[in-house]
């Protein structure tokens, strides 16, 4: 019995020893994991790639809104003294005008110190090329679709529906423009006329602004302006862009302006949301929604809905 005893004893040492080895080796892994997630975390202004000299890349992608996260990234951009240059790849539509002018001036922001070229990849129409003409230098595929000068309101009117369903929709309001036009119910006088003088101010404001940028004439904005949209070597001939290529004619472009030709291209992305619930982002994709990294919520309501003025261009179906 003595012997069984002892041998208990010094198997639940070994146990013991197994278990209190395995815990440490848990604790020491966690703390590791701990450690590179705030290491990975830490801001590549201090360490990485953009610590040291560099051409910052930005993607300008999809519809274009008042975004803070880009907002932010452009203001960093500004800041950081290792970025020498900068190249905005347009890819996009279009969107709201406020949502391009803002970024048009964060743009402009940056040009003030760094030199900054814009590189159009398949699109850059209405607010996509007004982002674009913020920059210095415009280069553009032979193939890509710029320009769509121009700003438009949409709105549906479902009077005929609800009439044909038999639903009455009744609103009471302060004054008769109020909330104006609206999709219930005819639009009262003068409710699309207002309307239409926001957007010939808006209009006459993109007009100019392009006019300024690209240094035309009254005569020659007045024929671009129009609506139309051009391909890359259209664009050239009419004095919307300046070259013709991809990254590499836009990098040449910025070496011609004293940056070092050794200078690393380095990418900078806005920080990733907090991912939705999965659920939602299966169900927004099974939709047809492009979430990339941005919640479903986000996606799903640019794709439904742009409130306000917009300056965006797309194939009619």
């Amino acid at each position: 019995m003595s012997d069984h005893f002892a041998d208990d004893i010094i198997d639940r040492r070994r146990l013991r020893r197994k278990l209190t080895f395995w815990r440490v080796a848990a604790v020491v892994v966690t703390l590791v994991c701990l450690f590179a997630i705030a290491y990975a975390s830490m801001t590549e202004e201090h360490f990485g790639e953009k610590s040291r000299p560099h051409i910052a890349k930005v993607k300008i992608e999809g519809t274009i809104l008042e975004d803070e996260a880009l907002l932010g990234v452009l203001k960093e951009i500004g800041k950081s003294e290792a970025v020498k240059g900068v190249i905005l790849s347009v890819d996009s539509p279009g969107g709201t005008t406020a949502g391009g002018e803002a970024i048009f001036d964060a743009v402009r922001k940056i040009a003030a110190d760094k030199p900054v070229v814009a590189q159009v990849g398949t699109l850059a129409a209405s607010a996509g090329y007004m982002i674009a003409s913020a920059a210095d230098h415009i280069i553009a595929r032979q193939t890509s679709i710029v320009g769509s000068i121009g700003v438009l309101v949409q709105y549906p009117n479902l009077t005929k529906l609800l009439d044909n369903v038999g639903v009455d929709v009744r609103t009471i309001k302060s004054s008769p423009l109020k909330a104006e036009p609206g999709m219930f119910d005819e639009p009262p006088p003068g409710a699309e006329e207002m309307i239409r003088r926001m957007i010939l101010d808006s209009y006459a404001w993109f007009k100019n602004l392009v006019k300024d940028r690209r240094g035309l004439t009254d005569a020659e904005i007045s024929t671009l302006a129009d609506g139309s949209v051009f391909t890359g070597r259209q664009a050239l001939e009419r004095k919307l862009v300046d070259g013709l290529g991809g990254e590499e004619a836009a990098k040449d472009w910025l070496v011609s302006k004293g940056i070092d030709a050794d200078l690393k291209v380095v990418e900078w992305k806005k920080p990733a949301p907090a991912g939705g619930l999965f659920w939602a982002r299966a169900m927004a994709n099974w939709f047809g929604f492009d979430l990339g990294k941005k919640s479903a919520a986000e996606a799903i309501s640019q794709r439904l809905l742009l409130d306000g003025l917009i300056s965006v261009w797309h194939v009619g179906r």
